[in-house]
């Protein structure tokens, strides 16, 4: 009996997977729970495990192909069907002799990938690479042994090779330039090449974070409100508890969590931007789970905060700190990037003044935050007005006005800036 192995979800708007590499050959016994194949996407890179134990019997998806969610990537002849005839297939250290290669091409013909070239020079496979810098690699014409590792171990990063290829020379515009007219492309928007342009072919995963903000786009018709919020309370309370936060926890103090903090109780007020259009309905969630941006090597990914609204500021803060370590070293598990209701956005000190992010499908709202910088300003003190140097920072709400009217988004960001400005938060 034959099991089949199918790509399954990769998190939140993750309709599609790259196949990156094969761990397993046509043939091999395998156990329960042993990885499969390596599967890469614009969110988590991860492998699928073997649901049962048995032998590999036919491998569907070749490596550096992208099919959709569901597909069949392999078949597994189960353990009881193989039964005692079905043996592991020999590895290249087991198999000596001319008797022995012999038994071996009797059991298993080679696979594609196994024949070598007439001039073989050293695999790629030898070099300790990501399975994104390999694609990387095999879209840009790079070779592997060229390129210096950085990550961890010395391991080939998608930076890397990007990098790598950057220094060197475009290929000539003669072999590159697209046709006049792409197949239903108005001629205008084709743009010829020019000598000394440099063509940087999009990645599977590149192409698919564009198609999903696209995507979000024609879905929802995003609309973005403002708020400035004066920080000096939030300097204060950091500052009071930012050494000892440190000396207990082992890492600083960020605004992010107390952002957060404010959104989740303003969201609980304000259920309508926790929500999703479902057809012709709008659902609220119950449960408050936010979505935090967090930039890594391969892009941007969302990784998930649970229950939010039943943390406090340091539970928020230790949480957010593991998932951005964890995504930034790419540990996350599939269920850590699933089921967000809301999404914060913190692109860091150079996040300029405000800038309007892409709704995260399918959630109705956004929330990103800008560079907190000391401008003047002008207070009541004593009854007069007076201009004082404060920290400011401005809040962008980017939600979707199918279920989002102006006068609740607004309401919303206002009651984040008054949470954000009482500065009553209790580590």
């Amino acid at each position: 009996m034959s099991l089949s192995v199918k790509l399954p979800a990769l998190g939140e708007s993750v309709v599609e997977g790259t196949v990156a590499r094969w761990l397993v050959k046509e043939g091999d016994r395998i156990e329960r729970d042993q990885p499969l194949v390596e599967i890469t996407t614009e969110k988590v890179d991860t492998e699928i495990p073997a649901p049962e134990a048995g032998v590999i019997e036919k491998i569907l998806v070749p490596e550096g192909e992208t099919v959709e969610v569901g597909t069949e990537l392999v078949r597994i002849a189960s353990a009881g069907a193989a039964g005692a005839g079905a043996r592991r297939a020999p590895q290249a250290s087991e198999v000596t002799g001319e008797a022995g290669a012999a038994g071996a091409g009797a059991r298993r013909a080679p696979q594609a990938s196994e024949v070598p070239a007439a001039e073989p020079a050293a695999a790629a496979s030898d070099v300790r690479a990501t399975p994104v810098a390999r694609l990387a690699a095999a879209e840009t014409g790079v070779d592997l042994h060229d390129v210096e590792g950085t990550g961890a171990g010395g391991r080939v990063t998608k930076g890397d090779v990007r990098r790598h290829a950057a220094r060197g020379e475009a290929p000539p515009p003669a072999q590159t330039r697209p046709a006049a007219t792409a197949p239903g492309r108005p001629a205008y928007l084709t743009y010829q090449l020019q000598t000394g342009d440099r063509v940087i072919p999009m990645s599977p995963l590149r192409k698919l974070v564009a198609q999903h903000m696209v995507l979000s786009k024609q879905v929802s018709p995003h609309v973005g409100t403002v708020a400035e919020i004066d920080m000096g309370g939030i300097v204060r309370v950091r500052e009071v508890h930012k050494r000892a936060f440190r000396e207990q926890h082992g890492f600083n103090l960020t605004y992010l969590p107390f952002v957060v903090h404010a959104t989740v109780r303003a969201l609980r007020e304000f259920p309508r931007l926790n929500a999703s259009v479902v057809e012709d309905s709008i659902v609220e969630k119950k449960d408050v789970h936010i979505g935090i941006a967090v930039e890594t090597e391969k892009g941007l990914v969302v990784p998930v905060v649970r229950h939010a609204d039943r943390l406090s500021l340091t539970g928020l803060s230790e949480t957010i700190e593991d998932l951005s370590n964890r995504a930034r070293s790419k540990q996350l598990s599939l269920d850590e990037l699933k089921g967000g209701t809301f999404t914060v956005s913190n692109p860091g000190r150079q996040g300029n003044l405000y800038g309007f992010a892409i709704i995260n499908q399918p959630q109705v709202g956004i929330l990103r935050m800008g560079e907190m910088v000391k401008r003047p300003v002008v207070r009541t003190v004593e009854g007069e007005d007076a201009i004082v140097v404060r920290p400011m920072m401005h809040l962008a709400l980017s939600y979707d006005h199918r279920a989002v009217d102006g006068a609740p988004a607004n309401a919303f960001l206002f009651r984040v800036r008054e949470l954000l400005e009482e500065a009553e938060f209790d580590l």
